[in-house]
């Protein structure tokens, strides 16, 4: 018995050491060994990872849209416990990256990307075309989350495909369509994605697969600009997902849409929501500013700002003072307190910072209300400051585009206001220039004896050496002063308060300085208020006769020339202020105001016309009526410009795709044309461009009618027609060659004709006023036009459609 158990062992080790073909092997053992070996490294790594990127996330509160998985943002990769997967003795190399250091370990994605490799190569089991070891399902879905979140989604869909047609049937094939769905939108194939999420969603799924779908559908949805259907899907992930923290930023995100779309009362109760879930310090505080930000200004006001100066004071909301201030520096703005909003943006500034970007952007508020008050450059030294304080970027290069904006309209602003000055003052008489100047010296002495006040108040708290012994002095032995280092105290500029006691001290003593070396003999800085003197031509130096309105009175200009310039000086800011208005902050009404204003001033022709022009170009389609009255002057005032043309026909100057009738039309008209027909090429071009006013010939069948008109009408005609196509389509070749020929037919410069090899044929008689005002029988215009028509042909020879015919005036060769 025993010797038959003995070969009985033995014939099973042997049985056992025998090497068998994949497709023979043990599907059960297979997937055990998978399971409890490379594969659970593997997925162990990839946790790893996530759960790294979870912990280290921070989230970026300023930009549109929060992201609903903390580690879906993040850098892909990560040096935290890189070789602590490195179970067995392989090894993957990261590859390099132009540009950094390169490494010799992979990042944890790479890793998991190479077990999961590994598992599948080692464990697979195909037989009849079909995977038998189930484990493989899982090896394939690691390999895929490694490879999406390493920004690969294209290999990723290849291991996903992979499935679908080997593991057809397995029950967790909707997970791997989620994936195939997440690998689209990360490819940023909407589309696509949206087609494999929407197929999923008419299925009935395991209760963990719907909320995974549910996050990836609607972000999916965000990123591809379909923000109602996006809300929906929130609506249904908040519903499916238990998470709190989850459920919380759904909320948050929900309301960030909500917000963008207008729907404040909505996104207010989203926002609600999501800092009742909150399971996050800095989530909670973000909640409340949003909530704040949401405010319509018709709520309980009292009620919603006595609630959020309750919550500052708080335990640890305590440390955040700095941005309840700011949110309730958003509710004042919304309810119309504008001083009460501005104070509390102040305040906000003077608390401990703990976030940079609310510092910078309480200095963008304060900047915005100076600019909405027309204090530009009070709006300008605040948004310098906003610029060095925000930290989110996308902001600061808007703010820095803005900034730059609002100096070169400070420029125009206060040159007008100092012109409007010295010109009212021209027109008033002796008595009322004495009166004016004697107000303005009072308010000097008044200013100046404060200011006296104010100094010798400094000079009393100095002692005999210069010593200070006012309340924040070192020398009133305040424990709160300046120059207290005690280590009970800690560091001195941790404190905010000696901060600003110190600060309050230095300006007492030495005023505004500049940062630099040698301060204590540098010039003190400019305020605000000497900027603003500056611009306005003030001087700040006290001459011995600041006090005689002689002084004043005798400055004033009498020259007529002097007063013209300033008048055209100020008419020309103006102009260019009217346009900056539209341009920089496309403030159409204010614009439109301005140039109006300007119109009243009656300024000389050429500024006058481009007014008009600028009134009715940013009016006609926005607003009719208000352009009404710029169009009427034109017509009545200047009814043979190319304005008043412009004002009687303005065409669209976007063009996008050609119409075949266009094309006949454009066809027949160039046949009449050269059939020297033009009042029929003429009629066939006005009833193509009112049948197709926004085709894209209709440049080239307006340029073809000015050539009808220079033929029919006379030079003049031509001319007013090539205006109004170089004003209506600038950017087309037909303005440019408009714009060519203008410079030839407006031009009192000689022409040289010149043949094919550039020789010159003739010189032609220098131009008489008769000429002039002759019709278009001038050899040189017909010799132009000539060669014109021969150019003309022969493209239409070489290319049959008429698209591509292009009516192109000769080359002309213009010198003095």
């Amino acid at each position: 018995m025993k010797k038959n158990i003995f070969y009985f062992l033995i014939l099973i080790a042997i049985v056992s050491c025998a090497t068998k073909k994949p497709e023979k092997r043990s599907a059960f053992l297979k997937g055990f060994s998978t399971n409890y070996n490379t594969l659970f490294n593997a997925k162990d790594a990839l946790n790893f990872e996530f759960e790294s990127r979870d912990k280290a996330y921070k989230d970026n509160f300023y930009a549109p849209y929060i992201p609903l998985l903390t580690y879906e943002e993040q850098p892909v990769g990560s040096e935290l416990g890189q070789s602590q997967f490195l179970t067995d003795k392989t090894t993957v190399n990261a590859p390099s990256i132009p540009g950094q250091p390169s490494t010799t370990s992979a990042s944890v994605l790479e890793i998991a990307e190479a077990k999961a490799l590994k598992a599948i190569d080692k464990y697979s089991v195909i037989r009849d075309g079909e995977e038998k070891n189930k484990a493989i399902f899982d090896a394939y879905i690691v390999l895929a989350q490694s490879r999406i979140y390493q920004n690969k989604p294209l290999p990723a869909l290849d291991a996903l495909n992979y499935l679908f047609t080997s593991m057809k049937d397995d029950k967790r094939i909707p997970l791997a369509k989620i994936y195939q769905g997440l690998a689209y939108a990360k490819m940023k194939d909407y589309h696509k994605a949206e087609d494999v999420f929407t197929q999923l969603r008419s299925q009935k799924l395991d209760k963990d697969y719907e909320k995974l779908l549910s996050i990836y559908f609607s972000e999916s949805l965000l990123n591809s600009g379909k923000k109602d259907m996006a809300i929906q899907e929130l609506e249904n992930a908040f519903s499916v997902n238990g998470n709190r923290k989850i459920k919380s930023r759904i909320a948050f995100l929900r309301g960030q849409i909500l917000a963008s779309q207008g729907k404040n009362e909505q996104a207010r109760e989203s926002f609600l929501s999501a800092y009742q879930l909150a399971n996050d310090f800095e989530f909670e505080v973000k909640s409340q500013i949003e909530i704040a930000k949401t405010y319509n200004g018709k709520g309980d006001y009292n009620g919603a700002k006595e609630y959020l100066e309750k919550i500052s004071k708080k335990g640890t909301y305590g440390s955040r003072k700095n941005e309840f201030y700011y949110a309730l520096g958003l509710m004042a703005a919304k309810a119309g307190k504008k001083e009460e909003a501005s104070a509390f943006f102040r305040k906000s500034l003077n608390e401990k910072v703990s976030d940079p970007q609310i510092r910078g952007l309480n200095y963008y508020e304060i900047g915005k209300s100076y600019l909405e008050d027309n204090e530009y450059i009070s709006a300008g030294a605040f948004y310098d400051s906003a610029l060095a304080s925000m930290t989110y970027e996308p902001s600061k290069i808007l703010l820095k585009e803005q900034s730059e904006y609002i100096k070169k309209i400070a420029k125009n602003y206060y040159l007008i206001k100092k012109n409007d000055s010295i010109l009212a003052l021209t027109r008033m008489n002796e008595n009322q220039r004495n009166d004016y100047f004697a107000a303005y010296i009072t308010k000097i002495k008044a200013k100046e004896e404060q200011e006296e006040l104010a100094r010798k108040r400094d000079e009393r708290a100095k002692d005999f050496a210069g010593g200070d012994y006012s309340a924040n002095s070192i020398f009133a032995n305040n424990s709160n002063g300046f120059q207290d280092f005690s280590s009970s105290k800690g560091f001195y500029f941790a404190n905010q308060n000696n901060i600003a006691k110190g600060t309050a001290t230095f300006k007492q003593v030495w005023g505004n300085r500049a940062l630099s070396d040698n301060w204590r003999y540098s010039a003190r800085m400019s305020s605000i208020d000497d900027l603003k003197n500056d611009a306005l031509g003030i001087t700040s130096v006290q001459n011995p006769r600041r006090f005689e309105p002689s002084f004043y009175t005798e400055k004033i200009p009498t020259d007529q020339n002097v007063l013209m310039s300033l008048k055209k000086d100020r008419d020309t800011a103006s102009l260019g202020l009217g346009i900056m208005y539209e341009n920089f902050f496309s403030n159409t009404p204010l614009a439109t105001k301005t140039l109006y204003d300007l119109v009243d001033q009656r300024p000389e022709e050429k500024v006058m016309l481009q007014t008009l022009y600028e009134i009715f170009a940013m009016n006609y389609e926005k607003n009719p009526a208000a352009g009404e009255r710029a169009k009427q002057i034109l017509l009545a005032e200047y009814p043979y410009t190319s304005y008043a043309e412009f004002a009687r026909n303005p065409r669209n100057s976007s063009f996008v795709k050609s119409n075949i009738e266009a094309e006949n039309s454009y066809k027949t008209a160039f046949a009449l044309y050269e059939n020297e027909r033009f009042e029929e090429s003429r009629s066939t071009i006005e009833k193509a461009l009112a049948a197709y006013p926004k085709d894209a010939l209709v440049p080239k069948l307006s340029l073809l009618n000015a050539f009808n008109a220079g033929k029919t009408s006379g030079k003049e005609i031509m001319i007013l027609q090539l205006e109004q196509i170089a004003l209506n389509y600038a950017k087309t070749p037909e303005g440019e060659k408009a714009k060519e020929m203008l410079l030839y037919l407006k031009s009192d410069l000689g022409v040289q004709m010149t043949d094919s090899q550039g020789k010159i044929i003739a010189n032609p008689t220098p131009k008489t006023p008769e000429k002039e005002n002759a019709p278009v029988m001038q050899e040189e215009l017909k010799e132009m036009q000539r060669k014109l028509e021969q150019e003309a042909t022969q493209q239409k020879i070489k290319q049959e459609k008429v698209q591509n015919l292009k009516v192109t005036p000769q080359e002309i060769q213009i010198k003095k």
